[in-house]
């Protein structure tokens, strides 16, 4: 084949090989010269661009000129098109046959959140149908799950009444799937399914050749969920229709942008552009390209001796004029038909680039800037790019944890190459300026949610002590387990990577900002959206729990560890004592001074919460100034206030904090990857909290903790040039002399006051169902121990029978619940926990 051309086990015409005994001396007598060309009169860089366009031998004529760009947009429309006419050119139009809500049925009140098709409904019960039906054919659609409470998504005709109480599912002609109840509904439920998660996406088939519908999650069949459905006439056939409780949040795609999880032999309702073959087939060629320049690094003696034939034209020669001549294709058709540039962008263009980044690493940073450098030159790739960041973000919050591709499973992949597009101001500028920004922030901060099901998968084996399952259950799922937290630990890794890269940031406006405006802004909108998010009945609009716990984690790691950055230090800075240059806020101990009018600010959402030093009733009987004009006093607090004199912990004492106790090293020893060291002056990245070792003990309490930050242990087993913190590209420094400058930027102490409000809206919620598994777990245990005792003593069939299936129920209902309390300790590592709960509890009740 000719796209394997470069294979080296696969070779095409135009390669030669030298075949040689021992590959060590020039002449040797045992060389032999393999051909596979007709002659050496052949020219390499028609051969090799007839490999980048997968064109069949001697296709393209001997040039007369070198080659550029109207070479090599010539070769692709009269060679490339005329041997691939499944690629037809794409006439001027607009994107017709657009799938979406029919306003008229719409029953209740269903807002769109974002567009085309991110919907809530704002009434106790909302419904609504598609504006297109099937009566015949193989059909589907995508629906992904932002909230997981009662939603009820399937197929509807005109004849099912849309009220106040009744929807999708309620009448003849109806069929739904609702996961929250785990039923489906068809005028009466029925148990069925799987119970959903935020993240999920459920795939909606119709099958009309046989009379079925089916629902998938994820991908995997949930199975038939009705059969011998009524035959439909043209006109009047099913819709795509969906029915959502108060506060409830969904995205609906009828075909609009790629299926996330394509069901064999099912359409979607909308069919994609007639521009996606050739982008595709495009994108390619591009892709085959950048292969040849990965052969020509790599180091074996087989390419080498390639290179020496020269029966391919080097990487140099063409890394200009095909990229170029390639993206001025792609957006040709792209312009000629309007509206596809998103579904090229989710598409086949996140496929490229994630085919050239690599999932896994090591990443190809190096082939990812050509390609955007060759993108930017052209002012369309802005508008594919912008789509990219919504791809990134979608894939973020739908990434699936699996076992077997920890630690770089979940949604690093898209997390790591955003991190990376987004070194380059030119594209962060353009991310900022979105209308949907701060939507597609949290989106990259989000992590899918896993139901039973999933943990199944995720800790297939599970042990507890005194149980009796097989012993090398524990060891198996002590891995599992590790493997998790080295898969969180990555992600919130790149987190990390992100938030930095965003405060770093100076956005140009006038009058000029400082860095960390622009993140400060997005963490006090956050909070704003996320007031009553602690309730039992959350108000709409608020955002996934796992946004709120990344925000808590970085936040805490940067107060912790420091900000990594040296040109940030400087403007991110506490207002009390700073008792070392760049030492993490939360590791200078001592005495700590807060002034009263930086918290006590009387936000309506925040009089609920316990503030930084207490609850604002108690702050504000302490502190009247903050309703007048006079001077603001000042809060004081000491590490370790709440403990006796004696017994107090702080960093200054003989017996140091959590933090920065052996327990940590300890953790670290069971990795299974071992830990290397930065050498001084490098710019890798903070090491995980988990990976901390002994010896930061003395560096928090005598040393400059960002200095050394680079001596300490690394969770990456690779090279420094790969995975280090790698620096911005052309971001603007800022002269602190500038009297121009808005004063609005990130203070610690803020940040501290934003952590302590996020402990309460995300992390505590999880803890308490962390304490609720802890608990079922025990009575579920207790209950299958003495299931057992009886069962010993027991001599009566009927009775042995009923001791039977009442120990398989507590079995599971106990498996069940380890994997759950397995599960929160693989996301909410003990330093977190302990550092946390043991050292900045005073701060939550003054």
């Amino acid at each position: 084949m000719a796209d394997d051309g470069l294979r080296l086990g696969g070779l095409s015409s135009g390669l030669a090989v030298v075949l040689n005994g021992d590959n060590k001396r020039e002449g040797s007598g045992k060389s032999r010269l393999v051909s596979y060309c007709e002659g050496f009169g052949d020219q390499s860089v028609e051969r090799t661009l007839e490999h980048i366009f997968n064109l069949p031998y001697k296709t393209v004529k001997q040039l007369t000129r070198p080659v550029d760009i109207s070479t090599v947009r010539s070769i692709i429309k009269n060679e490339f098109f005329k041997h691939h006419p499944e690629l037809k050119t794409v006439a001027t139009k607009i994107r017709d046959g657009v799938v979406g809500l029919e306003e008229s049925s719409i029953s209740g009140e269903i807002r769109i959140v974002k567009q085309p098709l991110l919907v809530e409904s704002h009434a106790l019960f909302s419904s609504a149908r598609a504006n297109s039906c099937v009566w015949k054919g193989k059909w589907m659609y995508e629906v992904t799950l932002e909230t997981c409470g009662i939603q009820q998504l399937g197929w509807a005709t005109l004849f099912c009444p849309f009220t106040d109480h009744k929807g999708v599912g309620d009448a003849d002609d109806s069929y739904a799937y609702d996961g929250k109840r785990v039923s489906k509904w068809n005028k009466e439920p029925e148990p069925y399914g799987q119970s959903w998660v935020v993240g999920d996406v459920i795939g909606c088939c119709i099958d009309l050749d046989y009379d079925e519908i089916l629902f998938y999650r994820n991908g995997v069949s949930l199975g038939v969920a009705f059969g011998g459905i009524r035959k439909m006439v043209p006109g009047l056939g099913y819709y795509p229709a969906i029915s959502l409780s108060q506060g409830e949040r969904c995205e609906l795609n009828f075909g609009g942008l790629p299926f996330k999880y394509p069901i064999k032999g099912f359409l979607p309702i909308q069919s994609s552009p007639s521009s996606k073959p050739i982008a595709t087939s495009l994108f390619d060629c591009f892709l085959r390209l950048l292969q040849m320049q990965r052969l020509e690094r790599a180091e074996t003696d087989t390419v080498e001796k390639l290179s020496r034939l020269k029966r391919f034209a080097s990487f140099e020669e063409l890394s200009q004029p095909v990229p170029q001549g390639i993206c001025e294709e792609i957006f040709s058709a792209l312009n000629a038909e309007i509206g596809s540039a998103e579904y090229i962008a989710h598409g086949p263009f996140l496929s490229f680039m994630m085919d050239v980044f690599r999932i896994h690493p090591p990443h190809d940073y190096l082939n990812l800037d050509r390609v955007l450098d060759s993108l930017l030159q052209f002012e369309e790739s802005k508008l594919l790019l912008k789509h990219v960041f919504e791809a990134l973000s979608s894939g973020c919050k739908t990434g699936l944890l699996v076992l077997t591709d920890c630690p770089y499973s979940g949604s690093y992949s898209h997390l790591a190459l955003a991190c990376h597009i987004l070194r380059r101001e030119e594209l962060m500028t353009l991310w900022w300026k979105s209308s949907d920004f701060e939507f597609l922030f949290e989106g990259l901060l989000s992590r899918k949610s896993q139901n039973k099901q999933d943990l199944q998968c995720l800790i297939p084996s599970v042990w507890w002590p005194g149980s009796c399952e097989d012993i090398s259950n524990e060891n198996s799922m002590v891995m599992t387990t590790t493997a998790l937290s080295e898969a969180v630990n990555k992600i919130e890794e790149k987190q990390r990577d992100l938030c930095r890269l965003v405060m770093q940031f100076i956005p140009p406006v006038e009058p000029p900002q400082l860095p960390g405006s622009v993140f400060r802004t997005f963490l006090q909108n956050t909070l704003l959206k996320n007031r009553g998010a602690d309730r039992n009945m959350p108000p709409p609009g608020v955002s996934n729990n796992s946004v709120l716990v990344s925000l808590f984690t970085v936040i805490l790691h940067f107060l912790s560890e420091g900000f990594a950055a040296g040109d940030i230090y400087g403007w991110i800075k506490g207002s009390g004592t700073d008792s070392g240059a760049h030492v993490g806020f939360l590791h200078r101990g001592g005495q700590q001074s807060f002034p009263a009018g930086l918290f006590l600010k009387n936000d309506p959402h925040r009089i609920d919460i316990s503030r930084l030093g207490g609850s604002y009733s108690h702050l504000s009987k302490f502190n009247p100034v903050i309703n007048s004009e006079k001077e603001e006093e000042i809060i004081r607090w000491e590490e370790g206030c709440m403990d006796d004199e004696e017994s107090r912990v702080t960093h200054f004492s003989r017996q140091k904090p959590c933090c920065c106790s052996s327990y940590d090293a300890d953790l670290s020893s069971c990795s299974k990857y071992p830990v290397r060291r930065l050498g001084k002056g490098s710019h890798g990245s903070c090491s995980s909290i988990s990976d901390r070792s002994s010896h930061v003990t003395a560096e928090c309490s005598t040393g400059n903790l960002n200095d050394e930050i680079a001596d300490k242990p690394s969770t990456s087993d690779h090279s420094d040039s790969e995975f280090a913190f790698r620096p911005r590209q052309h971001f603007r420094i800022l002269q602190r002399e500038n009297n121009t400058l808005s004063s609005a930027t990130l203070k610690e102490e803020e940040l501290l006051d934003a952590m302590l409000l996020l402990y309460h809206l995300g992390l505590a919620p999880n803890f308490k169902q962390a304490s609720s598994f802890m608990s079922r777990q025990s009575q579920s245990i207790s209950f299958l121990e003495e299931t057992d005792r009886q069962f010993r003593e027991s001599i009566y069939g009927d009775q042995v029978k009923r001791l039977k299936e009442a120990r398989s129920v507590y079995r599971e209902e106990a498996m069940d619940c380890v994997r759950h309390t397995a599960w929160y300790s693989s996301i909410h590592s003990q330093f977190r926990i302990l550092y946390y709960n043991k050292q900045l509890l005073f701060l939550l009740i003054g």
